[in-house]
């Protein structure tokens, strides 16, 4: 019994145990989350943890990475929109709806506990995060500038200020799911928003 448990490799669905950790980094952030909470909620010793992922940092990082990048394919379907009201319809209630995505499936809205981890292990995951939003704001940006030369937006519009205000906007949305705001709430939020927005083209 023994030697063929020794010879098993590792008793655990690598995803599932990422999106376990995920769940419980977004519930408790970087700092909150003991080792001994993740080796639980995963069903692994601590020995196993560290020799799947490392560390608790390095399984953090992991975690972000895996749900982050959905936010950057998301930017890049946008920004292929051809109208740029839809590419900012894209933006926020796509964003949305990845933030609320069933619990089963999904972690939650893991970016605002990667942007506050205050432990300098963290740094990586931190400069990770940043480097994505700079990314998706680049990218949001320079579609906006192009939506004023073609004039789908008047001559006068800010692009820096017009991106600033939607990443605000994103940003709010995460943060309010990540408090516990329902779908409905958070769409109800990005649609009136967006019918805002709508007053800046041409008519």
């Amino acid at each position: 019994m023994a030697s063929g448990r020794r010879g098993r490799p590792r008793a655990f669905d690598r995803d599932r145990a990422v999106l376990a950790a995920a769940r419980l980094f977004w519930e408790s952030g970087y700092a909150g989350t003991s080792t001994r909470a993740l080796t639980d909620a995963i069903g692994i010793s601590t020995s196993s943890l560290y020799a799947a992922f490392g560390s608790k940092a390095a399984l953090f990082e992991v975690a972000v990475r895996t749900y982050a990048e959905r936010y950057r394919e998301i930017y890049r379907e946008a920004v292929a929109e051809r109208e740029v009201l839809t590419v900012l319809d894209h933006v926020l209630t796509r964003s949305v709806r990845e933030f609320t995505q069933p619990t089963d499936d999904h972690p939650g809205c893991l970016i605002s506990s990667a942007v506050f981890a205050d432990s300098g292990e963290a740094l990586d995951v931190r400069s990770y995060i940043a480097d994505l939003h700079r990314d998706n704001e680049q990218m949001l940006r320079a579609r906006i500038e192009q939506a004023v030369d073609e004039g789908q937006l008047p001559a006068d519009t800010s692009a820096g200020a017009l991106t600033g205000l939607v990443q605000a906007l994103w940003h709010g949305l995460s943060v309010r799911s990540t408090l516990g705001a329902s779908r409905d709430e958070l769409l109800a939020a990005a649609n009136l928003a967006l019918r805002q927005l709508t007053a800046l083209t041409p008519r």
